[in-house]
Order: structure tokens, then C-alpha cells, then sequence
């Protein structure tokens, strides 16, 4: 990595499948900006366990998703696991010092979430973890002093967080010592669920509104003749929200001329929706199949992956150990 490059930090919990949601969504941008970056990119298991989470499947799906984000283009010795690297939650404590209560409480997802894990565990628990994982959030962040965090608009109130919460430790210790990471803004494609265009994709929905991103052909192609087009009346000159998500997914895909010339037909009213339907599809195979194959090969040797990842993760920590050792420093607490 060169130190010249500005620094990226993203994450991503080891929750469901690695979807074309999350790929076009996220994952597809973090393997372009490996290009120009120095990055980082962690597995989030300790966020995994806000929601309710089986503990016995917990380092299985890490272990999947780590392999998974391999296959589709991101490069292992950018890859580190949180687990492996407690320092993240022992800065977590120390900037829990440095948070306001009411700014959590106010949080939008904790309000959405906290309804969501009401409904899945049957109870009125909701973990603490919940409320403060803004926090550790902004402790992956600043514990690496990220120049960028790549984000959608959904993710901006937990970055002002993660700012709000560096310039008051910064003015606490009378130190300009953490980074206040700007935005890295992206065009971050929307995905909606073929089975019903009007709610994102989503492997918590169910199988049928998820499209694996590696998937066998036979069941992407299936998916796709199947994604619903017409969801009832709409203004005229309007397309449903079925035929809108279909060119979205061409045009994430990277098939712009074809996007634009069905685009054209759809103009002229001359359009078929199988047409549309079959070019989507191979767009999707096109970047299925590859990923895929190298998912393959990563799996024929797990162990040496895994080591791989370790020892990834094992360098990454080195950073952080520095970062907890400095911000001690600076609280006045011990060093060992």
C-alpha cells in the first residue's frame, strides 16, 4: 500500500448472501476504488451481533463472506475481520466518553432496527448494542484515520456522528489527532427486488426477492424471467417500478449502449419486456460466472484463504494497536 494515496475505510456485516443488491450497491465500488486508494475493508462481525444472530453459524457466514468479497474482486491483503483486531472496541469505549445519549436515541436506524429485532425475536429485547453501535462504527473508522468512507445518502447521519464524535475528542485533548472523514459520495445503484419492484433487495425477504451473485445461471435466468413488470396503472409516459429496476440492473452492469438503445425502443413503445428480460440476464451471468469460478478455486483451498486473511488482518491491527497506544496518551489512562 502507498502511504502517498488517500485512505478508504468501509465494512460490511456478515449477514445474508453477498446478493446483486449489495454487490451493485457497494462491493462493485470498493473494487474500482482499490485502484487509486489505499483501502481497507473489514468484516463487521461484532456489528452482526446487535441484531438477533445465531452464535452457532456467527464465524461460519464471516468465514463465507470473506471468501465471497475475494471472488468478486476484492483484494485479500485489503480484507481484515473486527474480531481479530479487539482494539476497535476498546476505542469503542473510549469514544463512548465523547458521544452524546440524545444523538444516539436520535439515530434513524436504531429506530428502524429496533422494530425490526422486536419482530424477529418474538420479545420486547432490544440490545444495548444496538443503540451504541454508531460508535463502533465510528471507532472502525477513526481507529484507522480514513481519509473517505464511501456511503449513501442512508449512511450520512452515522458519519456526521463519527465527525461529531472526533472533534469533540479533539478538542478535549486539545489535539487535532483524528481525521474527520469526509464522504466519498458514489452513484450507488438502488436495487429493488424483482419479485416485487416496490421493496429493495433483500435476502431477509426470502429467496425470491434476492439474486445470489453467484448463482448458478440457470436459476439468475430464471429469476429474471420471472421479475415482475407490471405493478398496476402509472402516469403516462412513466415506466413501472418492475421495468425501472430492470434497466437500473443493466445500466449497474456496465451495459450502457444496451440500456440506451432498449431505452430508445421503450421511447418508440416498440419494446418487448423478454428482450429487455434477456439482456439483463446476461449482463448479470457476465459478471456471475467469473466471480463464481474464482469462488470456486478460493474454496478448493480454504485453509491457505484463511491464513491469508489472518495474517491481513494480523497487519492491519499493527495500525491499530498504535492508535489505541496514542489515544491513551491522550486520555491520561495507562499504557502497557
Amino acid at each position: 500500500m502507498s502511504s502517498s494515496r488517500k485512505r478508504v475505510l468501509s465494512a460490511i456485516q456478515p449477514t445474508g448472501n453477498l446478493h446483486f443488491g449489495r454487490y451493485f450497491g457497494a462491493i462493485q465500488n470498493w473494487v474500482r476504488l482499490q485502484e487509486d486508494h489505499e483501502c481497507m475493508y473489514g468484516v463487521v462481525d461484532y456489528h452482526a451481533m446487535t441484531m438477533p444472530f445465531d452464535p452457532k453459524k456467527l464465524r461460519e457466514q464471516t468465514w463465507n463472506l470473506v471468501f465471497n468479497l475475494i471472488a468478486a474482486g476484492i483484494k485479500p491483503e485489503n480484507l481484515f475481520i473486527q474480531s481479530l483486531i479487539p482494539e476497535h472496541t476498546e476505542l469503542c469505549w473510549i469514544l463512548n466518553c465523547f458521544t452524546s445519549f440524545g444523538q444516539l436515541t436520535r439515530m434513524t436506524q436504531f429506530k428502524d432496527k429496533s422494530r425490526q429485532s422486536q419482530e424477529v425475536a418474538e420479545d420486547d429485547f432490544i440490545s444495548a448494542g444496538l443503540l451504541d453501535y454508531p460508535v463502533l462504527q465510528a471507532a472502525d473508522i477513526l481507529i484507522y484515520h480514513a481519509d473517505y468512507v464511501p456511503i449513501g445518502k442512508d449512511q450520512e447521519q452515522h458519519l456526521e456522528l463519527t465527525r461529531n464524535i472526533a472533534q469533540r475528542f479533539n478538542a478535549q485533548v486539545g489535539k487535532e489527532y483524528f481525521v474527520l472523514p469526509k464522504p466519498l459520495w458514489a452513484e450507488v445503484t438502488k436495487v429493488m427486488s424483482t419479485a416485487d419492484p416496490t421493496r429493495k433487495m433483500s435476502a431477509s425477504l426470502g429467496e425470491k426477492h434476492h439474486i445470489d451473485l453467484f448463482a448458478d445461471e440457470a436459476r439468475i435466468r430464471k429469476q429474471i424471467a420471472s421479475a415482475v413488470t407490471d405493478t398496476g396503472p402509472v402516469q403516462e409516459g412513466e415506466q413501472s417500478p418492475g421495468v425501472v429496476n430492470l434497466f437500473a440492473l443493466l445500466r449497474a452492469a456496465g451495459q450502457q449502449e444496451a440500456h440506451n438503445a432498449l431505452m430508445e425502443d421503450y421511447r418508440k413503445g416498440t419494446l418487448r419486456y423478454v428482450t429487455l428480460k434477456e439482456t439483463v440476464a446476461d449482463a448479470l451471468v457476465a459478471i456471475s460466472k467469473p466471480a463464481r469460478e474464482r469462488r470456486e478455486v478460493l474454496l478448493a483451498d480454504k485453509k491457505a484463504v484463511k491464513e491469508q486473511i489472518k495474517a491481513s488482518s494480523a497487519r492491519i491491527r499493527e495500525q491499530a494497536r498504535q492508535t489505541i497506544k496514542e489515544v491513551k496518551e491522550l486520555c491520561g489512562l495507562m499504557n502497557v
